[in-house]
């Protein structure tokens, strides 16, 4: 009875066994379905693009500034050193070319060895299944995942040659501190390409992966040379180097610090350039897809465009605070003490703006762009967004026009006083005299004062009869009003627009003040056209854009227009050089060598200019409070942006050699009389050189002469 019973007890033990036998296989086959189902496509590595840093290049194609989300640079096999794959094989897995994906005999090892340390001190992961791993799962620690990660790796073997496997391992792995790939981390911590790493510096990287934060040099320096030398007793054990050269390496010290990767250059530059990348070709493309983008932009002129401007609007700062604080202390009849009180402080201006373009007349190129004092307080690029009064650097503008419209620089001009009244349409000619006396009563009295214009010059005086060059070289204004009510605004602003202005420009008398807003970009850019002899090329900023596989996507030439012609242009240019060398452009003389530009200062002193050229380049400056306040009294554009405009170039062009303005053909030179405007006598003593276009010079000679002189512009 009692074996009758054990059997049957058997059998059913037996029956039961068999079972779960069978239920924990077809949960093995369910899990294992599910698992490979839920496995991703391996073969999309055939189009493997992990995310790569977009960089730009400045003109001389040396890298400047990365978009990324991750840093990396995808390098090929063969410039990856083999001390660098020999010793990542050695720490990591130095069985790599003899498993086929899964390393048991490793597993056992990693186990026995976390086993008797009492916590985990080994991985028995292989290059490959760390490189499933990164590629196509996430890092939970979940069977179900390590199982899926061993399945891919085997796949992985299968699909892909060992090279490939450690090419893209070596791409792909995170090496701390933001660094992604062999190349980024070579440049993270040792400053070099990974093809120029030391034995030494192979190592040390090698032994990153496991842990970067545990094993980073700037984070602990003693785990760090623990990590490599542990690296170096792998390769000597395996090898691949020997115990001298594993010594020798020992004695080389490990990086304190990481290496700039990009200066912080050029920050609106670089805005400017993100802004159309995005806007042109996504997100995705700019901060994952590894562009590269060759820009215009010159590293030195950037840099000492950035020097120059800070240091002139600090000090600026300094002497604006002084001036403020003296005249509270004269109101108010106190002393001010320091520290300064707040309701003090309160009183004192935010730190004064500014913006500097610099531009290749020849090209269109933007070789340097300033757009404000700090880019991480304010984005705003008032190189290129701020629209601000140009005040009288429109000049040039309208005596461009004149020129090319029967003036010549010995026109005389009467600078005398004249007022304008607006019907409703546009400002006509009232009267010539300050006082208006010349004006009947009951049509004053009619007038709104707002409807009232009279023009002033900003000395306050008049200077009677004087010739065109004169009036633009210390900047009269009345003269310049007459000038323009001669030649109507409209004639100037098809000049302004053709020369490269492209705000909108009211066709008004006051336009010869500058009374509209322009950018320092657009201003800049159609001063660039007199420099380049009548030709207006378009500014640009990106000179190429390839993909990281070397295709180009876009490529940008200069797109010239002659807009006037060379003969008109240069004299324009005559007449600038002589605004900066001895009109209201003279603090530039520091720059002691042929030069030409034009101040620009608005009502209020709210706005100082100064845009000056040689021959290879052009330069725009400009200096204004962000709320438009007042910069101080007298604070024009030849005492506030000249100087900056002089230093500037006095900087950059010191070792170059020197460079005039070229006379084009049919460019006649005649001795003028100031007085007439005609051929100066032989003895004349007062008797000015003057450019001229052949067949515009003056025929006559001066005699005395009574009364005013003839063809003058009143």
């Amino acid at each position: 009875m009692m074996k009758k019973q054990k059997h049957q007890h058997s059998i059913i033990f037996r029956a039961l066994l068999w079972t779960l036998v069978v239920v924990l296989a077809m949960l093995i086959v369910k899990l294992t379905q599910k698992i490979v189902q839920d496995l991703p496509d391996i073969h999309t590595l055939e189009e493997y693009q992990p995310s790569l840093i977009t960089q730009l290049y400045d003109t001389d194609g040396k890298p400047f500034y990365d978009f990324f989300v991750e840093r990396r640079t995808l390098v090929p096999l063969n410039e990856i050193p083999v001390d660098l794959q020999n010793a990542t094989i050695a720490i990591e897995d130095n069985h790599f070319f003899r498993h086929w994906g899964i390393d048991i005999s490793g597993i056992a090892r990693a186990i026995l060895s976390n086993l008797k340390a009492g916590h985990v001190v080994e991985g028995g992961s292989t290059i490959t299944q760390q490189l499933a791993k990164v590629l196509f799962l996430t890092p939970e620690k979940k069977l179900i995942r390590k199982m899926k990660e061993l399945i891919i790796a085997v796949q992985l073997e299968k699909e892909y040659s060992k090279e490939e496997v450690l090419w893209l391992y070596l791409n792909q792995i995170y090496f701390g501190h933001g660094a992604y790939g062999v190349q980024a981390a070579a440049q993270l911590y040792f400053g070099k390409d990974v093809q120029d790493l030391t034995l030494a510096e192979c190592a040390m990287l090698a032994g990153l992966p496991r842990s970067p934060g545990r094993y980073s040099p700037f984070i602990n320096r003693r785990n760090a040379y623990w990590r490599r030398a542990t690296v170096l007793k792998r390769m000597v054990d395996l090898g691949f180097i020997t115990s001298m050269e594993a010594f020798e390496c020992q004695k080389e010290l490990l990086p304190e610090e990481p290496h700039p990767i990009r200066s912080k250059l050029a920050p609106y530059f670089v805005e400017h350039i993100r802004q159309y990348l995005e806007r042109n070709y996504g997100a995705n493309a700019l901060y994952r897809g590894g562009l590269q983008v060759y820009t215009t932009l010159d590293s030195q002129l950037q840099e000492t465009a950035e020097k120059v401007y800070f240091e002139h609007l600090e000090s600026f700062d300094e002497q604006r605070k002084k001036e403020i604080l003296r005249e509270i202390a004269n109101k108010y009849k106190i002393e001010i003490s320091t520290p300064l009180p707040y309701d003090i402080q309160k009183l004192l201006p935010t730190p004064v703006q500014g913006a500097i373009v610099v531009i290749d007349p020849r090209t269109g190129q933007i070789r340097a762009m300033v757009g404000g004092r700090d880019f991480s307080q304010s984005q705003f690029n008032r190189a290129i967004q701020a629209h601000r009064q140009p005040g009288s650097a429109f000049k040039p503008f309208v005596y461009s026009a004149a020129l090319d419209n029967r003036f010549t620089l010995s026109t005389l001009i009467d600078d005398s006083p004249v007022a304008y009244y607006n019907d409703g349409v546009d400002w006509r000619l009232l009267g010539r005299t300050t006082d208006l006396s010349d004006v009947p009563h009951d049509f004053i009295g009619r007038l709104d004062p707002k409807q009232l214009w009279i023009p002033q010059n900003y000395s306050l005086d008049f200077q009677g009869s004087t010739m065109l060059i004169d009036a633009l070289i210390y900047s009269r204004n009345v003269c310049t009003v007459k000038v323009l009510d001669r030649i109507r605004p409209v004639t100037a602003v098809h000049y302004a627009q053709q020369m490269g202005i492209t705000s909108p420009l009211e066709k008004t008398l006051s336009l010869a003040l500058g009374s509209f807003e322009v950018t320092p970009l657009e201003i800049t850019s159609a001063f660039a056209t007199l420099a380049n002899s009548g030709v207006h090329i378009k500014p640009y900023a990106i000179k190429k854009i390839e993909d990281f596989t070397g295709n180009v996507l876009e490529e940008r030439f200069p797109e010239a227009k002659m807009v006037m012609s060379e003969q008109l242009a240069y004299l324009v240019t005559y007449a600038l050089q002589k605004v900066a060398e001895e009109g209201t452009g003279r603090a530039t003389a520091v720059f002691a060598r042929p030069r030409a530009g034009k101040t620009g200062t608005t009502n209020g002193f709210t706005d100082a200019w100064f845009i000056g050229y040689i021959p290879n380049l052009v330069c725009g400056i400009w200096v204004g409070y962000d709320d438009c306040q007042t910069l101080g009294d007298k604070k024009t554009g030849g005492g506030v942006a000249a100087p900056i405009w002089g230093d500037f170039m006095n900087q950059i062009l010191v070792t170059e050699p020197v460079q005039d303005f070229t006379v084009p053909p049919d460019i006649v030179f005649c001795r003028v009389d100031p007085k007439t405007g005609l051929l100066a006598l032989e003895n004349s003593a007062d008797a000015r050189l003057l450019p001229f276009i052949k067949g515009t010079e003056p025929t006559r000679y001066a005699f005395t002469l009574s009364g005013e002189p003839e063809n003058i512009i009143k």
